[in-house]
């Protein structure tokens, strides 16, 4: 059935027509809310509560321009309320100097790449990456909004002020403000750049390298492997260490007094690997947090490791047993 059937089947009330008429937008909506959310389960309650507004407003929906930018709308403006009433999110190492998280504070989350749909590949990868979603967050509500439509989404400045119910001219001022904003925020190559030059036997090769210092315990290996200043950082614990001797020393004090096995894999457009710490009493391993790698050259920047992600949303295993094999390719 076509586009304009399907519209004329679900305004007559017909849920399944409705599903069908949506679904090719879900996941793209779903990566626009994590983008203004930072967060996988805000997006996720986003996306339901727009698709749930969606369906009691087909009734008075009129296909001018199209279902997604009017899908767009609803769903951009459920954010834009989350976010006044949720705040922004954080990463431990963007916190200002001297800052003191408070308990409640919200971090970044990680985004599972296959998530990402048909969308431009290249487009979506680096929109979704660690650095770029974090300095969305220290814009207003509105900038992000406009960034993201007009920028990632590609939305003219016309259609992103019906979007927003503002004027074209609002729409390109708040974009040049966003867009000062964020360039002093991100650094100079993008993982997915710094991931093409390097090339994919090379980064295979580095995967390995790393997964198998960490299993080896070999605290000399992984260090060397990082640049002077490299960060490491652990939410939602909001302590973060920075250079060889501080993350050496964390190493010794805590994680490498586990045994553990790493599987390389890829999210939010960086190189990651699922971690998993032995558990004596079970026999297996189990799941120690999710890393994500930023590299500068072939060395690592910045590792921030998410204790509490959940491995099997990343296409990763629930445990490890003896004897499992994972390559260095495995997922990437």
């Amino acid at each position: 059935m076509e586009t304009a059937g399907l519209l004329a089947a679900a305004q007559a009330g017909d849920e399944g027509a409705f599903g069908r008429l949506v679904e090719p937008f879900r996941e793209e909506l779903h990566a626009h809310c994590y983008r203004m959310l930072a967060s996988v389960h805000d997006a996720d309650d986003a996306v339901q509560e727009t698709l749930v507004r969606a369906w009691r407003g087909l009734p008075r929906f009129e296909d001018r321009a199209g279902i997604r930018p009017w899908l767009y709308r609803i769903a951009t403006n459920r954010c834009l309320t989350m976010i006044e009433r949720r705040g922004r999110r954080e990463l431990p190492a963007d916190l200002e100097a001297g800052a003191v998280p408070a308990m409640e504070t919200a971090w970044v989350e990680p985004y599972p790449e296959w998530r990402l749909g048909p969308e431009d590949a290249v487009v979506a990868r680096e929109s979704v990456e660690l650095a770029f979603v974090a300095a969305l967050q220290r814009l207003s509500g509105l900038q992000r909004a406009v960034l993201l439509l007009r920028e990632v989404l590609g939305f003219s400045a016309a259609e992103v002020a019906t979007i927003l119910g503002t004027s074209a001219a609002s729409v390109n001022s708040a974009l040049q403000r966003a867009r000062r904003s964020v360039a002093g925020l991100l650094p100079e190559t993008s993982q997915r750049e710094a991931l093409q030059k390097l090339g994919d036997r090379t980064v295979r090769e580095l995967a390995r390298r790393y997964a198998e210092a960490w299993e080896a315990g070999d605290v000399d290996a992984i260090v060397a492997m990082l640049t002077e200043d490299a960060k490491y950082s652990m939410p939602p614990l909001p302590a973060w260490r920075q250079g060889h001797e501080g993350i050496r020393a964390f190493l010794l004090e805590s994680p490498l007094t586990r045994r553990w096995r790493l599987v390389p894999t890829r999210a939010s457009g960086h190189l990651a690997f699922g971690t998993y710490m032995w558990d004596e009493g079970r026999g297996v391993y189990v799941p120690g947090g999710l890393d994500l790698v930023a590299l500068s050259g072939t060395r690592i920047a910045e590792v921030v490791s998410f204790l509490t992600a959940d491995l099997t949303a990343f296409g990763l295993p629930g445990e490890i047993r003896p004897g499992d094999e994972f390559g260095a390719s495995s997922g990437l």
